[in-house]
C-alpha cells in the first residue's frame, strides 16, 4: 500500500493534555494511518493513505487548535555561526531578563537613599514574585498543565498548579508589606526549592520543554536561567534567616 507523509504547524498546544486530543482527533480522520505530534516544535507528522485536505484535518481538531501547512525551507549552503546561535538563545531569555533588570532597578530605587541590603533583598522577593505571579495569572488554565511537566509537587498534586500563583502574590505582599518575614522566608525556601529540584532534573536529562516561570504568556525555553533566576531567591531567602 502507498501512503505519503505530511508534516503540520500546530498552535495552540501548551500540554501533554493537548498532544494527546491532536493526535486521537487526527487518527480518527478517514485515510489516516498514522500521527505523530511533536510538542516542543509544535509540529505534527500524519503519514496518509491519500491526500487528504488542510480543510478537512483542521475541521477535525478542537478550536482550540490550529494546523496550517508547514512551508519548506529555502534551500541554502549551511553555515556555521556560533555567534548567531548565541545570540538567539539570549533572544528567547530576552523577555525573563529585561523583567528582572527592571525589578532590581526598582529595588534600588526603593532603597538608594536609606540604603540596607535587607531591605533592597526583601523588596526584589517581593517585585518578583508579584511580577511573576502576573504572568501566570493571565493564563491560569493553561499554567498548570505546563508548570506540572517539571515540578515534582504540581506532577502528583494538580491543584497545587492552580493555587500556585496566588501563593506567589501571597507572599510578595508578605515581604513588601514587611508582614511575618521569617515564615515567608521559610515558605519561599520549600516552595522554591521543591522547583529547583524539578529543573535540576530537567537540565540533567537534557529535555526540552518550555519554562512556565512567565505563565503561558511568553514562550521561554527552560535554561540554566530558569535554574540561576530560582538560586538567587534561594540565597536571599537563606542570607535573611541567618542575618
Amino acid at each position: 500500500m502507498i501512503t505519503m507523509k505530511h508534516t503540520y504547524n500546530v498552535t495552540g498546544m501548551t500540554c501533554n493534555s493537548c498532544k494527546a486530543s491532536v493526535e486521537k482527533n487526527l487518527k480518527e480522520v478517514a485515510n489516516v494511518n498514522d500521527v505523530k505530534v511533536n510538542l516542543e516544535k509544535g509540529e505534527v507528522a500524519i503519514t496518509m493513505e491519500k491526500h487528504i485536505s488542510t480543510t478537512i484535518l483542521k475541521k477535525s481538531l478542537p478550536e482550540k487548535f490550529t494546523l496550517s501547512e508547514k512551508s519548506e525551507p529555502k534551500k541554502t549552503i549551511p553555515a556555521v555561526d556560533f555567534e548567531g546561535q548565541e545570540e538567539s538563545k539570549l533572544q528567547q531569555l530576552k523577555p525573563l531578563l529585561i523583567i528582572i533588570f527592571y525589578i532590581s532597578t526598582a529595588s534600588v530605587l526603593l532603597n538608594y537613599k536609606d540604603w540596607l541590603w535587607s531591605n533592597f533583598m526583601l523588596d526584589f522577593m517581593g517585585l518578583f514574585y508579584i511580577v511573576f505571579s502576573f504572568f501566570k495569572l493571565l493564563d491560569l488554565k493553561g499554567f498548570p498543565d505546563s508548570f506540572r511537566m517539571y515540578d515534582p509537587l504540581a506532577k502528583r498534586i494538580p491543584a497545587y498548579g492552580w493555587v500556585y500563583p496566588f501563593i506567589e502574590t501571597a507572599l510578595g505582599l508578605m515581604f513588601l508589606m514587611r508582614f511575618e518575614i521569617e515564615i515567608a522566608l521559610i515558605i519561599t525556601l520549600v516552595v522554591l526549592g521543591i522547583t529547583t529540584i524539578g529543573v535540576t532534573k530537567t537540565l540533567l536529562d537534557k529535555k526540552s520543554i518550555r519554562c512556565a516561570c512567565l505563565g503561558t504568556a511568553l514562550k521561554l525555553p527552560m535554561t540554566e536561567a530558569t535554574f540561576i533566576e530560582n538560586a538567587i531567591m534561594i540565597v536571599m531567602a537563606i542570607l535573611m534567616l541567618t542575618i
